[in-house]
């Protein structure tokens, strides 16, 4: 078995992916992983729900053009990696890069505000 990496063009470009017009820090991190579901899904792939179908079960909420949307942002932010295995049927796995790594102290941070947060709402 081996790997194959596919890349492909991407066709729709975001309407804010840089804006930033007084360089600020928070804004630059939330144009590349902000929004309702960029998070959720970087979460997931960091717990090996690595493949499409395994996103779609584990965020039910997301839609499946959404889900493709997001994923290809991802991808395109060089925050993930698509990988095809060259097998029958191909199977398609998703990774998080080198950079796409350096997020995951924010995202466990914001768990565990979470977390503390459900904990005194309880």
């Amino acid at each position: 078995m081996y790997l194959v990496h596919f890349f492909r063009p991407m066709g729709n470009k975001r309407k804010n992916k840089d804006f930033n017009p007084h360089n600020c820090p928070v804004i630059h991190f939330y144009n590349k992983v902000g929004g309702k579901w960029k998070t959720v899904i970087l979460y997931g792939i960091s717990r090996k729900v690595n493949r499409f179908s395994l996103l779609q079960k584990a965020i039910p909420m997301i839609s499946k053009q959404m889900l493709v949307n997001q994923l290809r942002e991802l991808e395109e932010d060089n925050i993930l990696e698509r990988i095809i295995y060259a097998e029958i049927p191909p199977r398609v796995e998703y990774k998080l890069t080198e950079y796409g790594e350096s997020f995951m102290p924010v995202i466990m941070t914001i768990q565990d505000w979470g977390l503390k947060d459900m904990e005194l709402k309880n």
